[in-house]
């Protein structure tokens, strides 16, 4: 399912530097710069407590109100403080209805395997080309059935209408294998003892 354009407001800022932003935070507003399209970059700040609500998501497209005048953009990276986990800085670039972004959208799996074996992702994301106004949430992988052995590539995901993949089509996504169990990992320890010469 595609994501609805979200509308937040957005104040002008013209204070920058370190002791700006930590006033901005004080005040529940988090820095920003909006970028993209060969236009001069904008400065705004933006509504702390809403945009962390928001940015649980990933990939979100916000429609900004900046002093009246509507921008469309899409949220390309969150600078958070590794140790209170707070948001820091956000850029922003500018899209527009109609353009096809490139972004990581995140792999689900349905279904369950044959049963006694585990599923196993070695990847989680897959990059794909889409409309900016239509960017899945994520994208779904069947692996009812699936036995010991068997792999889920890049290719074999379903997109939806209008996607198309750009990661590497034979990228490992999902492999299925069976647990191994405490008797072989001994018998094989065992194994390798005894061909190890005494000291």
């Amino acid at each position: 399912m595609a994501k609805e354009v979200t509308a937040v407001a957005a104040e002008p800022r013209e204070s920058f530097g370190k002791g700006a932003a930590r006033k901005l935070r004080v005040l529940g507003k988090i820095p920003a710069v909006i970028y993209g399209h060969g236009t001069e970059p904008v400065h705004v700040s933006l509504p702390a407590h809403r945009i962390a609500l928001l940015l649980r998501r990933a990939n979100m497209i916000l429609e900004l109100d900046i002093a009246g005048a509507k921008q469309l953009v899409l949220v390309k990276d969150v600078q958070k403080d590794p140790v209170k986990a707070i948001i820091e800085h956000i850029d922003l670039v500018v899209v527009r209805k109609g353009e096809k972004v490139q972004v990581e959208v995140q792999v689900h799996m349905s279904g369950e395997s044959f049963p006694g074996t585990i599923a196993d992702f070695d990847i989680k994301t897959l990059l794909l080309e889409v409309e900016a106004t239509d960017i899945p949430e994520n994208v779904t992988v069947s692996i009812e059935g699936l036995e010991d052995g068997a792999q889920v590539h890049a290719k074999d995901v379903p997109l939806p209408s209008g996607a198309t993949l750009i990661t590497d089509e034979e990228a490992l996504v999902v492999y299925i294998h069976t647990p191994r169990g405490e008797d072989e990992e001994e018998a094989e320890t065992e194994v390798i003892t005894a061909g190890t010469p005494a000291a």
